[in-house]
């Protein structure tokens, strides 16, 4: 069993940075993979960036490529996503999620944990 809390979201200008956090609880966080998704109002959620367990490649979103990050302390037990060159369209809910793989996914339904989810709105 995993518990994930994502913080760091907020209101921000376009062009803007903010870093995510997810923070998880419970045993073998290192041996998630995970991801980190997001849902817009009216729109189905999709995912942003993803990453193995240990090491191995991540994989992004084209829409946000050389924006974004995602990374992982596993020896705290949190996962990043830090967001450069924010846009309007990057508004959304973000959740990070977790599944028990040492791979990663991008979709959504191969992910067996969620956090509740953290607002980021980017204004003009």
């Amino acid at each position: 069993q995993v518990q994930l809390v994502e913080s760091g979201g907020r209101l921000v200008q376009a062009g803007g940075s903010l870093r995510l956090s997810c923070a998880a609880s419970g045993r073998f966080f290192s041996i998630y993979g995970m991801g980190w998704f997001r849902q817009a109002p009216g729109q189905e959620r999709e995912v942003v960036a993803a990453i193995p367990a240990i090491g191995g490649s991540t994989d992004y979103a084209d829409s946000v490529k050389g924006r974004f990050t995602i990374s992982r302390n596993n020896a705290q037990n949190t996962l990043y996503l830090q967001m450069n060159s924010l846009k309007l369209e990057d508004t959304a809910v973000y959740y990070c999620a977790a599944r028990y793989s040492y791979s990663h996914s991008h979709v959504a339904g191969e992910y067996t944990y969620w956090g509740q989810g953290t607002q980021v709105t980017v204004s003009s």
